[in-house]
């Protein structure tokens, strides 16, 4: 069936999954996890050890999931933080758009352990432009405005990439259709570039990271942001 959403909003179960009554439960399998991750357990085992452990619903898992990380990781990703002020930076396009879309449409954001904003939006190689789109590329481009350099990578594979590479290019930045953005970006941040990503393993591959959304989003009101770090 093909995808006619017009906004990236909450998922209607999100209300009761993500509720104040369950920040508690939530905050305790986040330390769990990444109290597992840092004795190198297995991924996949462990948040099923503590998504069992703590009751958690398949969208509560994920969320644990992607708020989670081992200390080792925690100290890289913080010794690592810089501002979009600071030097050139390399956007990972889907993963920084969608998530201050879902900001714009009153989706849940998760803020990790590593204090960087996650969403929960469910965009596995199809994206649609919502009616937010236009709207969130336009905060992106001011809080970019301060960076010396930019470089937008978007997933070559995803349907309807050219069109956003397109609005990105109007809006007078560069961009890179590329078949494995995360390899590319490890690459290009090689040279002392920052990236612009939530994403967990790839920002564990490189120097220096920015924490763009969190810029973005901190001038939305009413943002929905569910703090799932007990401790960092």
């Amino acid at each position: 069936m093909p995808d006619r959403r017009k906004h990236r909003g909450p998922h209607p179960q999100d209300p009761a999954l993500f509720a104040e009554d369950r920040l508690p439960a939530l905050c305790a399998a986040t330390a769990d996890l990444s109290w597992l991750l840092g004795r190198g357990y297995a991924a996949l085992s462990a948040i099923t050890l503590v998504g069992d452990h703590w009751q958690l619903q398949r969208r509560q898992r994920l969320a644990v999931k992607r708020s989670a990380c081992a200390d080792t990781a925690l100290r890289h990703r913080l010794t690592g933080r810089v501002g979009v002020a600071d030097g050139p930076i390399v956007v990972d396009g889907f993963n920084v758009l969608i998530s201050v879309e879902a900001a714009l449409c009153g989706g849940v954001l998760l803020r990790g352990r590593d204090g960087l904003l996650r969403d929960l939006a469910s965009v596995h190689g199809n994206y649609r432009k919502v009616a937010e789109t236009e709207r969130a590329l336009g905060l992106l481009s001011s809080v970019l405005a301060s960076a010396p350099e930019v470089l937008w990578l978007l997933d070559r594979p995803v349907s309807n990439s050219g069109r956003v590479a397109q609005l990105l290019r109007q809006a007078g930045f560069a961009v890179r259709l590329e078949d494995r953005v995360d390899q590319v970006a490890a690459t290009l941040c090689e040279d002392g570039r920052a990236l612009a990503t939530a994403d967990g393993p790839l920002l564990d591959q490189v120097a220096h990271g920015v924490d763009l959304v969190g810029a973005v989003v901190a001038g939305v009101e009413g943002a929905w942001i569910m703090d799932l770090a007990a401790a960092r």
